[in-house]
């Protein structure tokens, strides 16, 4: 079992030693990045995630969506090439969609879905894809414990909010002797021993309302942004913006900790100008003006 190790507080000062991988010449040199997702009732999901990828660098977006929406995306989101999901999400991707699964620097899944039997499935078959690395968010935590971990990729990136957390905390804790009952009594001391748990458990990268942790214990605290960032869309920006960064070329938890500070910020920028009442679909532009901040 990873060891828990004293929390490092993020700031634009170790952000800057960090760095980030030279841009090259060409969007082939700053990543592909594939997000799976959408429903008829939900579209906009896909959207706000596939232009945070592009806000914070990445070169190349495709996105992967159930035939009822595709042709609607293509035309609002013309950065991307749009693909059709099988109509039964049970059956394989196959074709150019797998191809661009296989290729990408980074998935993205879960923006968007509405329908947890059909995501379950959908994610089986965009695992036989074998993608190089996945980020996981909404529905695709939702069904996280109920598809078999040695299927997905080694490189796996989670982005719950707390009832998500939760949800990923308690399963299988009647199983799993962790030293703990498998409850919260919702302090933040608790909540970070449950991200790093989460991580463990799954062999993860987790962030969680500004923790980060790595399966080996490492944890990193960022600001929290203010309560602006509690808006309906605000999380599929988070996990559009560090699919971006590790398409990039970041490892897995320096690309969710860069995530998690570019989207805190974002929501400081937008707090100070406006107020409470901004929409995530305004994050995004802020994302690359916080990267510049620190770059």
């Amino acid at each position: 079992m990873s060891t828990m190790r004293e929390p490092v507080s993020v700031t634009a000062e170790l952000l800057r030693s960090w760095g980030l991988p030279d841009p090259g010449e060409s969007k082939k040199d700053r990543g592909d990045v594939v997000v799976v997702g959408g429903s008829r009732r939900t579209p906009g999901g896909v959207m706000l995630a596939g232009e945070a990828a592009l806000r914070v660098g990445a070169g190349r977006l495709a996105v992967l969506a159930p035939g009822s929406i595709d042709a609607q995306l293509g035309a609002v989101l013309p950065e991307a090439a749009i693909f059709a999901l099988p109509d039964d999400p049970t059956d394989p991707v196959e074709g150019p969609p797998r191809d661009q699964l296989a290729a990408a620097d980074a998935v993205l899944f879960g923006p968007g879905f509405d329908d947890a039997e059909e995501t379950l499935a959908t994610l089986v078959a965009v695992a036989e894809a074998h993608p190089r690395c996945l980020v996981l968010d909404a529905w695709g935590l939702g069904v996280l414990p109920r598809a078999e971990r040695s299927a997905l990729p080694e490189r796996l990136v989670l982005t719950p909010n707390r009832e998500e957390l939760t949800l990923l905390r308690e399963a299988g804790s009647d199983s799993e002797s962790d030293g703990s009952d498998g409850e919260s009594d919702g302090s933040d001391g608790d909540e970070l021993a449950d991200v790093v748990e989460v991580a463990r458990r799954y062999g993860a990268v987790v962030t969680c309302y500004g923790t980060v942790a790595d399966p080996t214990g490492h944890v990193w605290r960022v600001p929290d942004g203010g309560p602006g960032l509690g808006t309906s869309g605000s999380g599929d920006v988070l996990s559009g913006a560090i699919a971006g960064f590790a398409a990039r070329g970041l490892d897995l938890a320096r690309a969710a900790v860069w995530g998690t500070w570019v989207h805190a910020r974002a929501g400081e920028r937008l707090t100070e100008r406006l107020g409470l009442g901004f929409l995530a679909r305004e994050l995004a532009p802020e994302l690359a003006l916080a990267v510049r901040e620190v770059s």
